[in-house]
């Protein structure tokens, strides 16, 4: 027992030659290393999807593409980057708006122009009245029953079996997803904060045996 009891006291005090309030400063540093990287992280992913709703103004296709490119080759390498549904709204529009005259050039062509601005008129006072506009970002479902619904009282209606039907949104919807952890700065700090934590609650509960083992070693003596 004398034996086990010195190698109790020796653990102890090799496990006190680190003390806790070290671990815990350097715990601090290290978590405060980690948030910084992780918020670098997020404010690379902001930049990259302000890009996006950039060329999405402007109407540039192929720059469009590109940054969608560069957003999801980001968002998928960095943890704590993720932008959360992106919505294409200025490049629907532009869709919407070129089938809606698209539409309406078939309007003209099955019946006559004044047709074309009194189905808009009727819609467009009834979407004041309403509340809703001609167009939103997923293209107000009201407005395009009433224009169905005004063309349809036409005679050259019936003969043209001619409807106008909104472009899908779906495809100007983008969802990136960040990984729970990557394999750059902000990760591997985190995990060195990890370990690091560890390390203190696995030294706490080790003496706190240790010491324990030693109360009931002494108790036998």
């Amino acid at each position: 027992m004398a034996i086990d009891k010195k190698k109790t006291k020796f653990r102890i005090k090799r496990l006190s030659q680190i003390k806790t309030w070290q671990l815990v400063i350097l715990l601090i540093m290290s978590g405060f290393i980690s948030a910084t990287f992780l918020r670098l992280n997020n404010v690379g992913m902001v930049e990259r999807r302000e890009s996006v709703e950039n060329a999405d103004k402007a109407g540039d296709i192929v720059n469009l593409q590109q940054r969608l490119y560069d957003l999801q080759r980001y968002v998928s390498t960095h943890m704590n980057a993720d932008p959360g549904k992106i919505a294409l709204d200025h490049t629907y529009k532009q869709m919407y708006d070129r089938k809606l005259k698209e539409f309406e050039e078939e309007i003209k062509n099955q019946s006559n122009n004044d047709t074309v601005s009194k189905v808009r008129a009727v819609c467009d006072a009834r979407a004041q009245q309403g509340g809703y506009g001609r167009f939103t970002t997923q293209a107000d479902p009201r407005y395009i029953s009433c224009i169905n619904e005004e063309w349809a009282k036409y005679p050259a209606a019936k003969a043209a079996n001619l409807q106008f039907e909104a472009p899908s949104t779906e495809p100007y919807y983008h969802t990136f997803i960040s990984p729970i952890w990557s394999a750059d700065y902000a990760g591997w700090s985190l995990l060195v904060t990890i370990f690091i934590a560890m390390i203190i609650v696995m030294r706490l509960v080790v003496l706190g045996i240790l010491k324990l083992m030693l109360r009931r070693q002494n108790k036998l003596f």
